[in-house]
């Protein structure tokens, strides 16, 4: 059937189903097909149509004339979209009417007993046929099929909890007569609060992302800022250590080119003096030459003795140019130049020392870790060994032998530093340890079992347990040593605080472990090794 003939030529038949008109329902229906609207469009007196069937009646009439009220528009009128009965077309993802031909209208609801969906139109024989009446409607859903027992031809209207499955009224009574049944709804609603739930976790759990998200890209932001902080103070350096290196060499240049200038005046000197003499003994030789041919005797004894009185020539015999000597000054150039190096990088260590104690944290020592022969005060701030093994319960936590004890504090993400103080002592060990480190019998203190630590032994013997060790030489001893870590970054490093000296740094970590600071007086070696390990509060030193 074409949709769009003209019903003036064509005549028109009803559809099955004329009750649609006796129940005013035709609303839906384009007067021109007599079908479901497709594209539905109002003209300006208010009647809709599908917009191809006005169209077509339009173009093959003479005059543009309203099929239903006649009204006659002298100049073809623009046609309005009915949003309305667009509405009621089904839509990707709505149910479909299952009666509606051609254009199927959304489905308002879906009867159980029908095991069919029906939009507003076709549903209006359930609400007014008494027979039909007594129908199950529900909210318009797919697959209805699935909704009825395959085997008893009952609508699944409740749910076993034995078996997790949902049975229809017959299957109760039946096959899960012994099984623990319920309504639908109450099942429906336990599931719903459990969905309510995990749906409330889950939102949590996005919560934490998005602020995870956040504090990363705070981090970000961080990180670009301690590294345009880092470039600005490296190209401060640089260009220092540049500026210096080119007035070092401008200044070994021309102190060379100042000696070479020195002994070329001196030899220009000494080469006209000899000229000055050449010139003059060579007058002296051609006066020699001319009295030496005269024939006349008395002149030549006259002249004779004048050329005898003349002055002697200086003895040029120990006269000498010597070449200036250059020993020393590309080593004294340079010599300046290591100078204002440790000048710039004594404040690069002031700098960084300072940034690092801006993550310092309150360290105590834990007593339940401590060597029984260490004494720590009250304020679990200050630890020395002692010749008295104290009575102490026994603790897996407890170092023996080792005369070591470790923080409280445990670290297991970011950055933290304290500061020890180590004066007068003549061994210590200092650096941070994993928790699950050795604590009885021979300890191995090395990365590989996890310690980072320096100590000090024999008084001036320094080293750095890595594997192998390696031996520090340090310009002067350090009285108080700070201790840095970066979790993340996996370094260790240790100052000299007093003098804002980097002792030594480990780097290329890997840590899995929360993190201790790790201290050991030592024994106390006849009182030589009296002195305490204090921790102290940190005070920005520059």
């Amino acid at each position: 059937r074409n949709k769009c003939s003209n019903p003036q030529t064509e005549p028109r038949t009803r559809p099955p189903g004329r009750f649609l008109e006796d129940f005013g329902l035709i609303s839906f229906l384009c007067s021109i097909c007599l079908d479901v609207f497709t594209d539905p469009v109002s003209t300006p007196c208010g009647h809709n149509f599908c917009k191809d069937c006005i169209t077509e009646h339009w173009d093959t009439n003479n005059s543009c004339q309203c099929p239903l009220c006649n009204k006659i528009f002298y100049t073809r009128p623009e046609l309005d979209i009915n949003t309305f009965i667009s509405q009621q077309v089904v839509k990707p993802g709505e149910v479909p009417c299952d009666v509606c031909t051609g254009t199927k209208l959304k489905a308002l609801k879906s009867c159980l007993d029908c095991l069919m969906s029906y939009c507003e139109i076709h549903l209006e024989p359930h609400l007014t046929v008494s027979g039909l009446k007594r129908h199950q409607l529900i909210d318009p859903v797919e697959n209805l099929e699935g909704r009825i027992c395959m085997k008893h031809d009952k609508p699944l209207e409740l749910f076993c909890k034995s078996d997790q499955t949902c049975v229809c009224m017959f299957c109760s009574v039946l096959d899960h007569k012994t099984h623990d049944v319920v309504p639908l709804k109450e099942e429906y609603e336990g599931k719903k609060a459990e969905l309510e739930k995990t749906e409330a976790e889950i939102q949590q759990m996005i919560l934490k992302r998005r602020l995870k998200i956040q504090e990363i890209k705070h981090s970000v932001k961080i990180s670009q800022k301690d590294a345009d902080r880092e470039k600005v103070e490296g190209v401060q350096v640089f260009t220092a250590l540049k500026e210096s290196v080119e007035r070092g060499l401008n200044k070994f240049l021309k102190e060379i080119e100042d000696k070479q200038k020195t002994t070329e005046k001196q030899a220009e000197y000494f080469i006209q003096d000899l000229e000055q003499e050449i010139s003059e003994l060579m007058e002296r030789s051609s006066e020699v030459e001319q009295l030496s041919h005269s024939e006349d005797h008395l002149h030549l004894l006259q002249s004779f003795s004048s050329l005898k009185a003349a002055p002697p020539t200086k003895n040029w015999t120990e006269v000498r140019v010597r070449p200036p000597s250059y020993e020393g000054t590309v080593v004294r150039a340079v010599a300046q130049l290591e100078e204002t190096l440790s000048k710039e990088m004594k404040k690069l260590f002031e700098a960084e020392l300072k940034r690092v104690q801006q993550f310092a944290v309150d360290v105590t020592l834990d007593p339940d870790t401590a060597n029984p022969y260490l004494i720590l005060s009250e304020d679990g701030k200050q630890g020395h060994s002692s010749d008295v093994k104290k009575k102490l319960p026994e603790h897996r936590k407890r170092f023996s032998p080792c005369f070591c004890v470790l923080g409280k504090q445990s670290f297991s993400s970011g950055r933290f530093y304290c500061e020890v103080q180590v004066k007068g002592k003549t061994e210590w060990d200092v650096g941070v340890v994993r928790e699950s480190i050795k604590r009885k019998g021979n300890i191995t203190i090395t990365p590989k079992y996890g310690f980072w630590a320096i100590w000090l032994r024999n008084g001036n013997e320094y080293c750095a347990r890595e594997e192998p060790s390696v031996d520090l030489f340090l310009k002067s001893r350090p009285e108080k040593v700070g201790v840095f870590v970066d979790y993340e970054e996996g370094l260790v490093s240790f100052y000299d605080v007093d003098t804002a000296a980097l002792i030594y740094s480990f780097t290329g970590c890997c840590f899995n472990q929360k993190l201790h600071p790790y201290f050991c007086p030592s024994d106390n070696d006849d009182d030589e090794n009296s002195a305490p390990l204090i921790i102290c509060p940190v005070k920005q030193t520059v």
